[in-house]
């Protein structure tokens, strides 16, 4: 996932500053070489970072390219800057073919990252381009991460509003509890899901039901927060969740992770982006598909009690 925001930047592999010389970065490579390679008790995980950190900046010329380089939002469907901040989303123009929409995806993700990233640059600064690429880079992890998972939000809400008219979807719905959102409420014929929507910037994996990995921070627990989350609209409305879905880039995950039902604990499934629609239009494996008459009077009960979260 070397396009994320969130992703370590080839400088933070080479552990160097963006404006390191090319004989500095030079000699930074070389060294983390030998001491990475697998043959001196390095990892094999660690020295294929260090050569593509290199193949992306060790030549002056694609170090250039990469440091013009605006991460892809095609998710957003904004005009010009990549990281524009995408119109409010109401109903689809053409519910005729799409999904019904509801909300602002990403929207109180976008004004978090802004607020980070002025703060950051520093009381009294002018920040003329929030998503200027060389602004961003040289922000702190945690705040790329933001800008990452606004852009996840977007991108699954692009996918879902292909789905066709037998969804509806919410964005950014508040809970009613302590200010804790669900990204995105998902229903069709195959059930009701809670999706949540992330990108750390590296792989993740499944341990003793929590998702766990380099660059998710130790204090965070993404899937108990889901739970939290959707058990407390659950009880606000009265519903019950099909599944709780968690999704994340291709190259995060190779296959679902899932953590089976508990009691009345949903299923919670862990997927990689390019696999989340057939979940949602398909269901899970097993599983009896709604009526139509169900689905209709639960769409009504969720377009009357659902809320959403201020931007």
């Amino acid at each position: 996932m070397p396009d994320s925001p969130a992703a370590a930047t080839p400088y933070e592999v080479l552990g160097v500053s963006p404006s390191a010389s090319q004989d500095e970065l030079r000699r930074a490579y070389r060294r983390l070489l030998r001491h990475t390679h697998p043959d001196v008790g390095g990892s094999a995980e660690q020295f294929h970072a260090v050569q593509i950190a290199w193949e992306r900046v060790g030549d002056p010329r694609r170090r250039s390219e990469y440091d013009r380089h605006r991460y892809p939002d095609n998710q957003s469907g904004a005009t010009g800057s990549p990281f524009a901040a995408p119109a409010a989303q109401g109903r689809s123009a053409s519910a005729g073919v799409r999904a019904r929409m509801y909300g602002h995806p990403g929207g109180q993700t976008r004004q978090r990252y802004l607020a980070m990233i002025r703060e950051w640059a520093g009381r009294g600064a002018t920040v003329a381009d929030p998503y200027a690429p060389e602004l961003v880079r040289t922000a702190p992890r945690e705040v790329r991460h933001c800008l990452a998972k606004a852009l996840a939000e977007e991108s699954t809400a692009q996918l879902v509003s292909g789905l066709g008219i037998g969804f509806t979807a919410w964005h950014d719905v508040d809970t009613g509890d302590q200010g804790r959102k669900l990204d995105h409420v998902v229903l069709g014929p195959a059930g009701l899901f809670a999706v949540l929507s992330e990108d750390w910037g590296a792989p993740v994996e499944l341990r003793r039901g929590e998702l766990l990995g380099e660059a998710v921070p130790p204090a965070e627990r993404p899937i108990q927060d889901l739970e939290d989350a959707a058990r407390a609209l659950a009880r606000a409305l009265k519903i019950r969740f099909t599944a709780l879905v968690v999704v994340v880039p291709d190259g995060a995950v190779s296959e679902p992770l899932t953590v089976p039902r508990r009691g009345r604990r949903p299923t919670v499934v862990t997927v990689p982006r390019s696999r989340v629609i057939g979940l949602l239009r398909d269901g899970l494996p097993g599983m009896d598909r709604g009526s139509f008459e169900k689905v209709f009077e639960l769409r009504s009960r969720l377009q009357n009690g659902i809320r959403f979260v201020p931007e």
